[in-house]
């Protein structure tokens, strides 16, 4: 009896030791919640995104730091500013003295001035003259046509003279072979005492008569084409005596308005010295292009050479734009475009950050991409990122230009299964927006009604 109560207590024992115990139960039922929550995390959604570092800039370059350059050179006489100064637009920041000699003289505007008026003077009497000439080779022509007319008349009137002595020099001779005829037939008759002795004397006188009208007739048509030859030879000569007055003139002409050019040509270069030295004198005192604060002052002192284009300061404007440069991996650059949401966190500006989880961040401040450049810098692509319009949270207003800043560039939400398989497998982000516009695009093209020719 004792020896089964014994054993009874025995297989008791053993079966309370091979019992499991109660905690073992409870961590296998934490086991099993622990995996289904697992489970059920993979299947929350993950925002994809693109990280990257960049700094603060302006999104407009008018608003970026800007170099203030001198256009002159010029020796410093006079500094109206210092580092960190505010100026306006317009303001003085230094004031030059030359250093060539050519503008040493402190009258050159004065003298140049007086240099245009005399040249002008002198242009105003070479216009005179230019008049005058013109209007002697006019009275030149005018006396060359009159003279010509007149010795056209002459030689015309000669020519008829000739003629007309001609005609007499025909009648005399004419009447000369009558009178000889006559005289012959009166010694005939004489001979035979048919006439008187005086008849035959007045009939030998008209024939003498005769002879000297007919030698008077031929020196006439002699002394009548002479007259003839020189009034040819005076139209001739008289035309190459005028031609050559003209010539003259003409000659006096075109050296007077090659004087007035080359005069005109001084002046314009005089007045275009004149109004360089003008705007010159007006680079003497270097100013603000915009309002703004005065940094970094490349030169310093006082008397120092500042070259043509050289760096005097820099001025920061007032109230610039702020934008975040980014530079983006060309393998990432695809997936972005204008109006892309973009996280942003600023150096100094602490936050609590969930990459794929952007609503459940603190410290971090919105943007959207603005601008993307074509062309890479550095094997990189730079992006502009402005404030999103959309949220009511801006930027700080302590921002600085140069300030670092990391970005995040939201892509569109995946299962965070997903996800860990991507970033397992080396797989790039997903992102079907331009396959998409380019297949709306394709089926617009394909839809489209097809032109008639």
């Amino acid at each position: 009896m004792e020896k089964k109560t014994v054993e009874n207590t025995s297989l008791k024992l053993s079966a309370h030791l091979i019992r499991q115990p109660r905690f073992s139960k409870q961590f296998a039922n934490f086991c099993l919640i622990v995996l289904a929550i697992f489970i059920l995390f993979l299947f929350l959604p993950w925002t994809q995104n693109i990280m990257s570092n960049g700094r603060v800039t302006t999104y407009k370059p008018q608003d970026r730091p800007q170099t203030i350059q001198s256009i002159i050179a010029g020796k410093v006489k006079n500094w109206y500013v210092q580092e960190g100064q505010y100026v306006n637009k317009g303001d003085t920041i230094v004031e030059l003295t030359e250093i060539k000699d050519k503008y040493f003289d402190p009258q050159l505007l004065v003298r140049l001035q007086e240099q245009i008026t005399s040249k002008q003077g002198s242009l105003s009497s070479n216009t005179l003259k230019i008049q005058s000439l013109g209007n002697q080779i006019k009275a030149l022509q005018s006396s060359l046509d009159f003279s010509l007319q007149k010795a056209r008349n002459k030689l015309k009137q000669s020519r008829l003279k000739v003629i007309s002595d001609s005609m007499d020099v025909k009648a005399s001779f004419a009447a000369y072979e009558i009178a000889v005829n006559q005289l012959k037939r009166a010694d005939t008759l004489l001979n035979k005492n048919l006439i008187s002795l005086t008849e035959h004397e007045r009939r030998k006188l008209k024939a003498q008569e005769t002879q000297a009208y007919m030698v008077s007739a031929e020196n006439k048509l002699m002394a009548s084409r002479q007259e003839f030859m020189n009034a040819n030879i005076e139209l001739s000569s008289l035309q190459a005596e005028y031609l050559d007055k003209i010539s003259k003139a003409e000659s006096e002409l075109n050296a007077a308005l090659s004087y007035f050019y080359q005069t005109e040509a001084d002046i314009s270069k005089m007045n275009n010295d004149y109004a360089n030295m003008s705007i010159r004198s007006g680079y003497y005192f270097v100013t603000a292009p915009q309002s703004g604060f005065i940094v970094q002052a490349s030169i310093s002192g006082v008397g120092e050479i500042v070259k043509e284009g050289q760096a005097i300061c820099t001025i920061m404007p007032e109230a610039p734009e702020m934008a975040a440069e980014i530079f983006v991996r060309p393998m990432d650059i695809v997936l972005l475009k204008r109006g892309s949401k973009v996280r942003l966190q600023f150096d100094g500006w602490p936050i609590i950050f969930f990459s794929g989880w952007p609503a459940a961040s603190f410290g971090t401040f919105s943007g959207e991409v603005a601008v993307i450049d074509y062309i890479d810098t550095d094997g990189k692509y730079r992006i502009l990122v402005t404030p999103d319009a959309e949220t009511d949270k801006e930027w700080p207003d302590m921002l600085k230009v140069g300030t670092g800043v990391k970005g995040w560039m939201m892509l569109q939400d995946v299962p965070i299964w997903y996800e860990l398989w991507r970033q397992f497998n080396g797989f790039p982000p997903e992102y079907t927006g331009y396959q998409n516009n380019d297949a709306k695009s394709k089926s617009k093209k394909e839809n489209a009604p097809i032109d008639e020719e």
